[in-house]
């Protein structure tokens, strides 16, 4: 047994979003995105606040101490998403000091931010607000950042036409518009998740903050090896995408596939395969893509932010990723790819996100096992079809949007409401009985 610790964060980075604004709303950004290596457990709450603080310290090195104002959602939980010390060690050796304002909820998006950088005397020498929209990305109100808007596709249909009319697969976007390195990046994001998945599944511990939490990935992967084949398949899914969110939640390295929180559905469903099919790892780089265009649509055309949609944005997207990088990798045609992405994501739509005490760990990490079942039954029904269907992914991201922004706050990455609200924390339970 390997006891692991709750990790810390690497170096910020100090990369400057100055001067790469890029205004254009009918293309899509790259890969590069939407698969995010950086510290769990989350995408919007840590990783990118992290990389905030690292961009705003190296803009205003000047300053004697700095105040950051977490607003929205991103107050409401950014105790349980270690928030706090993600910003304290970007901005460090400078002192910091937080204020929370979970009421204050900015108008352009749930998680806002505004860093000040003041004087020895106080006095304010430069701020900035910033939002963290999802899966580790920051912006400001009406601008896109780091890279390039670079795939000329409105929406998944538009994919699916192209690799039509070319006669191509749909994988192929990728090296078009991003070069033939594309697929070292695809590399080092495949390396990541399956060094992931090994370090989860070799730790029995319990997860820390506050729930008392168990790991589980090693018990399902034990258990399973012993079981029918039948049984086994759930439970060998199920332990790797476990492993995954599990080392999110204590803060582990992860690949956003979207976000953190739903990091385990897309490689626990690759590796599944991978060892299933005996893939070589090229054509886990293709589904990879498949995936990640799937995700990019999504993202570009509704969200996949707990904060602003609901978690149908981060583990609904996270199945339909994983449910069309499946049909990739069992040979389904392009048409079937779309079909099986529609599926995964209409069945989680209205999922609510309501993190017990703000934690990435109840219901998270349970879903993640979940919809990595899911997506392989999905890839599976499709492909008994011939990929004709009524209702196009495209319509369900509208959906998803819509149905995301008519939930209330509280259901929305608040842990206002639903579980959260419901499910005491153990040491006020325990104190409530004496």
């Amino acid at each position: 047994m390997r006891l692991c610790t709750q990790k810390g964060y690497p170096p910020a980075s100090g990369k400057s979003l100055r001067n790469t604004t890029i205004t254009t709303k009918d293309k899509m950004q790259s890969l590069r995105e939407l698969y995010r290596i950086g510290r769990g457990p989350s995408s919007s709450h840590t990783m990118a606040p992290h990389r905030a603080a690292g961009i705003f310290k190296q803009r205003s090195p000047q300053a004697k101490r700095y105040r950051v104002n977490l607003y929205g959602s991103l107050a409401a939980t950014g105790h349980g998403h270690l928030t706090e010390r993600a910003i304290l060690e970007a901005l460090a050796p400078t002192p910091a000091e937080i204020l929370w304002m979970p009421e204050i909820t900015l108008p352009y998006h749930p998680n806002g931010m505004k860093f000040e950088a003041l004087s020895k005397q106080g006095a304010l020498l430069e701020e900035w607000i910033v939002y963290s929209v999802g899966g580790g990305a920051l912006r400001e109100e009406g601008a896109h950042y780091e890279t390039p808007e670079i795939y000329p596709l409105a929406n998944l249909q538009e994919a699916v036409n192209w690799s039509t009319q070319e006669g191509r697969p749909m994988w192929e976007l990728a090296p078009k518009y991003e070069g033939e390195e594309i697929w070292d990046f695809m590399a080092e994001v495949w390396s990541q998740m399956q060094t992931t998945m090994k370090e989860g599944l070799a730790c029995e511990e319990v997860l820390p903050g506050g729930l008392r939490l168990p790991r589980r990935a090693r018990s399902f992967y034990l258990k399973a090896k012993t079981q029918r084949r039948s049984i086994a398949r759930t439970g060998i899914i199920s332990s790797y995408a476990l492993a995954m969110a599990e080392e999110n939640a204590s803060g582990g390295t992860v690949v956003t596939a979207p976000t953190c929180g739903s990091c385990g559905v897309v490689p626990a469903v690759l590796r599944y395969l991978k060892e299933e099919l005996k893939c070589p790892d090229t054509e886990i780089y293709y589904a990879l893509a498949v995936a990640g265009i799937v995700g990019n649509t999504a993202k570009h055309n509704a969200s996949i932010s707990g904060a602003e949609v609901g978690c149908q944005g981060e583990i609904g997207v996270a199945c339909a990723m994983a449910a069309a990088a499946a049909t990739q990798l069992m040979g389904g045609t392009e048409t079937q790819i779309e079909y099986a992405a529609e599926v995964g994501l209409e069945h989680f739509l209205g999922l609510t996100c309501d993190p017990v005490m703000g934690l990435v760990q109840i219901p998270c990490i349970e879903r993640n096992a979940l919809a990595a079942n899911k997506a392989i039954i999905s890839a599976e029904y499709v492909l008994l079809t011939d990929g004709r269907h009524r209702v196009s992914f495209d319509d369900v991201v509208k959906a998803m949007r819509q149905t995301g922004h008519d939930l209330p706050d509280l259901y929305r990455e608040t842990s206002t409401g639903g579980l959260a609200s419901i499910v005491q924390d153990p040491s006020q339970k325990a104190s409530s009985k004496k």
